[in-house]
């Protein structure tokens, strides 16, 4: 704040005092600036380019003073959406009950203007400070040429999305405590990759886990099936305790390794129950990566394809498999990273532990069924059902392909679509032979039906596969990323190529005793170079 300025609140009016590069200190409890300057130059044009910079702070101050004067209509216009600005403006006195507040403009950042609301929402007697920052940018008026406000929810409050609705009052659910499996508590302050579960936790089992609702400011989506955010609570409901199958230590662990990457999820699961022990994003937003993602897998479904080619006799563990540095499949060429190529003899296990591409893929003739991959995914590994966890999920998808998308598939590109949560799953799979849904809350609490897979792996598959992933995770192409892991283990590496993105993404998959995980780096590129490390981590956080 510029020295001198003041922050102020005059009765029960907005008061806006500024300070920073670029403004004077002042207050408000009326309107005043000219609301838009400079629509047309000196030969009377209607002016173009970017704003000026005493375009931008005149603009920013008289918006802002509309605002903080609770003067909705003046403030709407003074945006380039003088529609959809006016009925929010109008709300955060009239729907979040904002009785004062004190808005502080920050320096300009080009056309950018950042500001600090330190606000007091009051509902039936009951009051409580709300403070939050936010941003707003100026932009020149295609029409008119005037300096005007870029409407977006986010100026109002930054969470808010398109559609969404701010307000206050009493919350229509009950509030819970979330406990992990041994009951630790769960919070978002604590776990803050949790959030969006949270969220979605008490929307559907807040009344079920006995609590009673409390006053708060939440942010009303526009898709009803989304929970609401709650953003400040005046007043405390009684909680009800709601247990889930998370692991807190497993959960902490999550959130640390996905925090040094721009994207990154990862989710763990217990092989034996089906139990989510954690779920995390970098970034945390209000879609779930983890759970709802949808992106090519690359060759952790390896996993997949290699329990299919050995249902069919087609391939085992210690039978030769050729894998030339590249193959021809109906037009379309695949190969190796880095074109390497195995000797003549090597086990099918050395092509699964070193990920060779064209080994899958010069097999998919002797299956003589295009659909066997989508097959083998649906029917063993539980992926494509109608997954019923205690919150919202994409559960995965393997379509059914022909000649090259089909072989594409094999090595998990192509159509095939996953996320964390059905990598980790496959892996859960593989491990037993037997598809076990995951599941983040007990299906008796509201009686829901869990999916269950057509049938298990024989024994024999099942062993091979596990044998095949230590093999991997020993020796092969996750070595270096398993290495800190103890226990039983083994894993799969993955890189996926994507369209006009230059670095693939990092997949990795792996299991240590009865705990699996799978993690997902955005243009993290070889799976055990970055997503590894995410897993092992993880991993050795386990029992």
């Amino acid at each position: 704040m510029r020295s001198g300025a003041k922050v102020a609140v005059i009765g029960g009016a907005f008061v806006l005092l500024a300070g920073g590069a670029g403004y004077g200190a002042y207050n408000v409890l009326g309107l005043g600036g000219t609301g838009g300057t400079g629509t047309t130059s000196a030969s009377g044009e209607v002016k173009t380019g970017p704003p000026t910079e005493e375009e931008i702070a005149e603009t920013s101050k008289d918006f802002l003073d509309a605002w903080a004067s609770g003067d909705a209509a003046a403030a709407a216009v003074l945006t380039n959406n003088q529609t959809a600005a006016e009925p929010l403006l109008t709300g955060y006195t009239e729907d979040v009950h904002v009785s004062k507040a004190v808005i502080t403009p920050g320096q300009a950042v080009g056309a950018k203007v950042p500001y600090t609301v330190k606000a007091t929402v009051s509902y039936e007697g009951k009051s409580k400070p709300w403070s939050y920052s936010s941003e707003l940018t100026v932009v020149r008026g295609l029409t008119t040429g005037r300096a005007l406000v870029d409407w977006q929810p986010a100026v109002i409050h930054p969470q808010l999305t398109e559609g969404a609705v701010l307000r206050t009052g009493e919350s229509s659910t009950a509030a819970i405590e979330a406990v992990d499996h041994n009951g630790k508590v769960l919070d978002k302050e604590t776990y803050p990759s949790l959030g969006p579960v949270l969220d979605t936790l008490r929307q559907k089992y807040g009344d079920k886990a006995g609590g009673s609702p409390g006053i708060e400011t939440w942010i009303e989506p526009a898709d009803e099936k989304l929970p609401d955010t709650t953003l400040l609570t005046l007043t405390e409901g009684k909680p009800g305790k709601l247990r889930t199958t998370l692991d807190a230590d497993v959960q902490a662990a999550a959130e640390k390794a996905v925090k040094q990457f721009g994207e990154a999820s990862v989710v763990a699961v217990k092989p034996s129950t089906g139990a989510i022990r954690a779920v995390a994003n970098s970034p945390v937003t209000e879609f779930n990566a983890a759970l709802q993602g949808k992106q090519a897998p690359g060759s952790t479904l390896k996993i997949v394809t290699a329990a299919m080619l050995m249902e069919k006799g087609l391939a085992s563990a210690g039978k030769p498999a050729e894998c030339p540095k590249d193959v021809l499949y109906q037009g379309r060429s695949f190969h190796n990273l880095d074109h390497f190529e195995l000797p003549a003899g090597s086990p099918f296990t050395t092509s699964f532990a070193r990920s060779c591409n064209t080994a899958f893929i010069k097999l998919i003739d002797d299956t003589k069924d295009d659909s066997a991959l989508p097959k083998e995914a649906r029917e063993v590994f539980g992926i494509g059902l109608d997954w019923q966890t205690g919150v919202v999920t994409f559960d995965g998808s393997v379509p059914d392909e022909t000649g090259g998308e089909a072989a594409a598939q094999y090595i998990g590109q192509g159509t095939v679509q996953m996320n964390a949560l059905n990598v980790a799953s496959i892996t859960a799979t593989a491990r037993t032979g037997t598809f076990r849904q995951p599941i983040l809350v007990a299906p008796e609490l509201d009686g829901r039906q869990i999916a269950t897979a057509s049938r298990s792996l024989p024994q024999n598959v099942t062993a091979q596969l596990n044998d095949m992933m230590r093999a991997t995770a020993s020796w092969g192409t996750g070595k270096a990323a398993m290495a800190s892991v103890g226990g039983d283990k083994g894993a799969k590496t993955g890189s996926a190529e994507v369209d006009g993105q230059g670095t693939s993404n990092s997949w990795f998959t792996g299991f240590s005793n009865d705990l699996a995980a799978a993690a997902v780096v955005q243009s993290g590129g070889h799976g055990g170079d970055a997503a590894g490390p995410v897993v092992a981590a993880v991993l050795r956080a386990g029992p």
